[in-house]
């Protein structure tokens, strides 16, 4: 007997799959590596017309930083090029004749740290990633993007490899290369989208923005950032987290490697907790049994020990030193009007995020919201927020959407009977 098919089976049928982009259209170009394939690339490049397709491959999870292992370009009437910046770190030539270009980029804010390291820096730019965000689509990863809008698939069984590999394998070279082949049909076809549903111009001030935002400032507690934080509760836990952290990424610079293939995080995290004091104890906690945690381990025990050393007053803060209003979570204790006025004000936000298709952190920073909320303009009144929030960073279509309901909804902002009780508060 034989089963019947499921509406999954007979769907699948009845679409017929996408043809895949195997290989790019003019053959996979040589690895420019030396000075003079680089000038000769340079030169191509500035003939070319057009709007240029870039991208870069990093080593995230095997090397230290975020540096760039491959650049891939893609200009009309210069065909596709693939440079090593490993041994060419120094690309501003090329940068320098691109800088009148706009760049066509997925997910720019990914790359352009690299790429201002090699020295290559864009004055315009089109991100296909956050174009796509606001034109509402579904799924904005490339692979889905190029499906959507071109109605190709584009293989990404290579995303994840070591690109500080040499010599590249060339199923890696030809997958680089066709992260930019069809880019800048992504970019237009996505800007027909977006000019239909009236939105390019929301899209173009967004770009804008990123293009001109200065480099990202390093967090001034970066060990903070290690997952499973929420777990360590006592000071003394916190400072061993910091103590084992700021020893990893020493030893991580020193070697060139990935912070977490020395020492995840989660072991970082159980020795905070069990606080082992011998090196015998610390090699029996989770997450120290690798052959490299092992080669450190008595590096991880100073760590460890020097953290359990220090005075009460050199111990680390529950809670990160900033500028901004206390979590969200504290605010009906410590302010509950200024909760109320958060609530509110989310759900205008959320309301006309939906309104439009819109992901509501697109529409407005979650950041500039809640400080807004903390902090009102006296009288509040329309125009108060929106210079409030241009303050922060809102662009003029963000504002033109959001000042005045969100005006309206902090005005109108009560704290009632049916508000949820006092939060905990935060040390």
């Amino acid at each position: 007997m034989t089963n019947a098919p499921t509406q999954q089976q007979e769907q699948e049928q009845a679409e017929p799959e996408l043809p895949m982009l195997s290989a790019p259209a003019d053959g996979l170009p040589p690895v420019v590596a030396d000075e003079a394939a680089l000038a000769r690339t340079v030169a191509a490049f500035a003939a070319g017309t057009g709007p240029v397709a870039v991208d870069a491959e990093r080593a995230s999870g095997y090397r230290y930083g975020q540096r760039a292992f491959l650049v891939q370009l893609r200009r009309e009437g210069a065909g596709t090029a693939l440079i090593d910046p490993d041994a060419l770190p120094d690309l501003s030539s090329l940068g320098a004749v691109l800088a009148d270009a706009e760049w066509v980029l997925h997910a720019a804010n990914q790359d352009l740290p690299c790429l201002a390291e090699v020295g290559m820096r864009p004055t315009r730019l089109f991100d296909t990633e956050l174009g796509s965000r606001i034109a509402g689509l579904p799924r904005v990863g490339l692979g889905a993007v190029v499906e959507e809008l071109l109605g190709l698939r584009l293989a990404k069984e290579h995303s994840a490899v070591d690109w500080s590999t040499r010599p590249l394998p060339e199923p890696w070279l030809t997958y680089a290369a066709l992260d930019v082949e069809v880019l800048v049909q992504v970019r237009d076809a996505l800007a027909e989208r977006l000019a239909a549903q009236g939105k390019l111009e929301w899209a173009l001030e967004e770009f804008a923005a990123v293009a001109d935002a200065p480099a990202p400032v390093p967090p001034a507690e970066p060990w903070r950032r290690v997952s499973g934080l929420h777990a360590v509760r006592s000071r003394r836990q916190l400072a061993v987290v910091r103590a084992l952290w700021q020893a990893r990424d020493e030893e991580a610079r020193r070697r060139d490697t990935s912070p977490g293939r020395l020492l995840p995080d989660s072991a970082i995290v159980a020795a905070a907790r069990a606080t082992p004091r011998t090196p015998q104890a610390l090699a029996s906690t989770s997450g120290f049994t690798g052959r490299a945690a092992k080669s450190k381990l008595q590096t991880w025990a100073d760590a460890v020990a020097a953290a359990l050393a220090l005075p009460e007053a050199d111990l680390p803060a529950h809670t990160p030193r900033g500028d901004g209003p206390p979590p969200p979570r504290a605010w009906a204790a410590k302010d509950p009007l200024a909760a109320a006025r958060l609530g509110a004000a989310r759900a205008a936000v959320t309301a006309l995020a939906e309104e439009h298709g819109l992901p509501v952190e697109n529409l407005l920073q979650p950041d500039a919201l809640r400080r807004v909320a903390w902090a009102p303009p006296q009288p509040l009144e329309a125009e108060g927020v929106r210079a409030a929030l241009a303050a922060r960073g809102a662009r003029p279509w963000q504002l033109d959407l959001v000042a005045a309901p969100v005006a309206a909804a902090m005005a109108q902002a009560r704290v009632t009977e049916a508000d949820p009780g006092p939060a905990p508060v935060e040390d």
